[in-house]
Order: structure tokens, then C-alpha cells, then sequence
């Protein structure tokens, strides 16, 4: 017996690329369903309100781009105001700018002058590349060390990538590090992006936004669900892990996954910045972030006497913890391509998104493929 399909697209995650293309879907006059097994829509984008405080509660997320078209879509959804990242790194308690700039070599090597710091930073590149006697980096280790040399990889990148990947930096892949952003100026704004800043209201807003006129269904897993659900739509829209789709059928794919603890301070500015790097690999979370400094600026943070604070230890994943970053080596790499075939064939589901394409992405680059991708039935 033919089923006749409720909807006509089931969209399976209701974070940023399931929401946008939600949202398309709609526009175009489509019925939508989404799930989400979470309690709350927006993925790893949801925010809290503590204490009048708007808490990213999986991490900080900065939005950045240089797409207009992009920009223009997100902007025209909710406000966005002018947080600029310029995060901090603390090394045995010291503190310099990020990315590598002046500010950093003035406080490593007390120069003033970006000839004198290009001179030391040649000088301990040439240094790293006679180490290797004419052959290519074989690990993260020998690329990070050419490309900036030892004094900024031993204080600001040793030890907080190796809490990052819970792996020595000298048993990590080259790729991963393919190159580091060294500036010659002043200049402490992290990213080069031509547009940048954070909604106003929180990444709820926008979320929201997107989801208007879709039915919403929370606590609703589809994997769990699958007989119930794969039925009920003529498109499918998923955004889970691939490997899950097809019930591990080569193999769990690898990933990292993240501890977040979260805290009230009673202290109205506890460390002056939205974002502070813990560099030493002794130190067991790799940063802070105090969530007040990514909507208030100067003096207004004293209107609130409290502040939020948030621990982020990076964890070994394992089967039924949160996956975060696609561990992207040979391996895992091979085994995705396996996946990616059998999603090939899938004529009713369209696969995308971090964990379904097994990649990382920036939030404009999600936005960007969410937009593009064809959702015509």
C-alpha cells in the first residue's frame, strides 16, 4: 500500500543548515517538519539567558564572512551588533594578543619594530627547516615549527593543541596546521572577514526566524523514529552523523567532543575579554569565555553585577557523547568516502551539514551551502 507523505520535507536537525534550508523550503510554499533530539532548536548555536546574560551554551560563535550574499540573508533576519573577536592567550600568567601580531612579539621579544620581528621570526623558521634537512614536515609539530618557530609554538600553540586533540602535537598530521596567520601590524581583530558580529538578541532569534511556519518536534530522535518518520515526508533533510544513518555499517567515524562548564561569578568583569586561551598543557581546560563581553562593551558591563563564565575541556569522544570536531585524518577520511557513496544513492535525502558531510564548516559556509543546495521536489 502506497503511503501518501504528510509534508513535504522532514528535515532531521534543526540547527543552522537544517533551519536555512527549513526556511527555503517554506518560502517556496513546501510543508516542513523538523525533528531534533535535543530539547531545543539552533544546535550547537542555542543560547541561555543566565542572569540577564546571553550564554552560548556549546562554545562562543563569532559570526564571519566575507559573502555578501550571506551576510545580507543573516542581517536581514535579525540585528547584529559590532563584537569584533580579539581574543587573549594566557601562558604561566602572561597574556598576548591573538593571531600572532605585534603585540605578541613586543611582549615575547620586547621588539617594537615589524623588521626586527620578521628578522627573529626568519631566523626561527630557518632554524625549523635545516632541522628537517630538505624533506616535507611529517607532523604538526615540524609545519607549526617552520611556520612560526619555536618561541610562539612552545608558549602559544604546543600545549593547547595537544589539549585540543588529546595527542602530541609530534603524533598529529602536518595538515592540520596548514598555516598560521602572522601579522606585522597592530592589529589584534582575529579575523580578516570584511563583515562581522553577533546577533543582538542571540542566535535564538535567528533560529527562530527560520523556523517560522515549520511544525518544530523537540526530544524527537530520528534514528530512534525511523519507521515512524522516513515515510512521512517526500524529501528528507539530514543533518546527523552519516555514520549513524546507515547503522555504522563501516565503522564509527572519529571525532572530538567538548566539556563545557558553566558558572555565575559575582564579579562584574572577571577577565576583561569575551575570550582567553589557556596555553600551557598543564592547565586543563584550553579557555574561558565570559559570555557578558560578546554583547557589552566598555563600561556598560559594570550595569551588571554578575558575569557568566564558561570552562571548555576538549574530551576523547566516545559512542553516545556529542560529537564536535571531525577528527579528518587518513582513516577517518577513507572511511567517510565510503559513506559518502552510499549517501550518493540516496535519492530522497539530501545529506548536509558538519556531521553529515563529516567537515567542519564556519556558520557562513553552512549558510552559504544551505542556500545553494537544489530543494526543488
Amino acid at each position: 500500500m502506497n503511503i501518501i507523505p504528510k509534508y513535504d520535507f522532514l528535515v532531521v536537525g534543526a540547527g543552522l543548515y537544517g533551519a536555512v534550508v527549513a526556511y527555503r523550503a517554506r518560502q517556496l510554499g513546501y510543508s516542513v517538519l523538523v525533528v531534533d533530539r535535543r530539547n531545543h532548536p539552533g544546535g550547537n548555536l542555542f543560547c541561555d539567558n543566565i542572569n540577564g546574560i546571553i550564554v552560548h551554551r556549546y562554545g562562543p560563535h563569532i559570526f564571519h564572512t566575507d559573502n555578501k550574499r550571506v551576510w545580507d540573508f543573516v542581517t536581514s533576519l535579525t540585528d547584529f551588533n559590532r563584537f569584533t573577536n580579539s581574543p587573549l592567550a594566557c601562558f604561566k600568567g602572561s597574556l598576548y594578543n591573538l593571531p600572532f601580531n605585534m603585540n605578541t612579539f613586543c611582549k615575547l621579544w620586547g621588539v617594537t619594530s615589524p623588521s626586527d620581528a620578521l628578522a627573529i621570526l626568519e631566523k626561527q623558521r630557518s632554524n625549523a627547516l635545516t632541522t628537517l634537512g630538505g624533506r616535507q614536515p611529517q607532523n604538526l609539530e615540524e609545519q607549526a615549527l617552520c611556520l612560526v618557530g619555536e618561541d610562539v609554538y612552545q608558549r602559544l600553540i604546543k600545549g593547547y593543541t595537544e589539549k585540543q586533540w588529546g595527542r602530541p602535537c609530534a603524533s598529529l598530521p602536518a595538515f592540520i596546521i596548514k598555516r598560521i596567520p602572522v601579522r606585522l601590524t597592530f592589529d589584534n581583530n582575529y579575523f580578516n572577514d570584511t563583515y562581522q558580529g553577533i546577533p543582538v538578541n542571540g542566535y535564538n532569534d535567528v533560529i527562530d526566524k527560520l523556523l517560522q511556519g515549520c511544525e518544530v518536534r523537540l526530544d524527537t530522535d530520528f534514528i530512534a523514529n525511523r519507521v515512524e518518520l522516513q515515510n512521512i515526508a517526500r524529501k528528507i533533510v539530514y543533518t546527523g552523523a552519516i555514520d549513524e544513518f546507515f547503522d555504522f555499517k563501516f565503522g564509527h567515524l572519529q571525532y572530538r567532543s567538548l566539556r563545557f562548564d558553566t558558572e555565575v561569578v559575582k564579579n562584574p568583569n572577571f577577565q576583561g575579554n569575551a575570550v582567553v586561551n589557556y596555553t600551557d598543557v598543564d592547565v586543563p581546560f584550553t579557555r574561558i569565555i565570559e559570555h557578558k563581553h560578546f554583547a557589552t562593551f566598555g563600561d556598560d558591563v559594570y550595569n551588571n553585577p554578575v558575569s557568566v563564565i564558561t570552562k571548555e575541556y576538549p574530551t576523547e569522544w566516545q559512542p553516545g557523547m556529542e560529537p564536535y570536531y571531525p577528527v579528518n585524518d587518513a582513516a577517518n577520511n577513507a572511511l567517510y568516502g565510503k559513506y559518502a557513496e552510499l549517501a550518493a544513492a540516496e535519492d530522497k535525502v539530501i545529506f548536509g551539514g558538519r556531521l553529515a558531510e563529516y567537515k567542519y564548516y564556519d556558520m557562513d559556509d553552512i549558510i552559504d551551502n544551505a542556500l545553494n543546495v537544489n530543494i526543488n521536489i
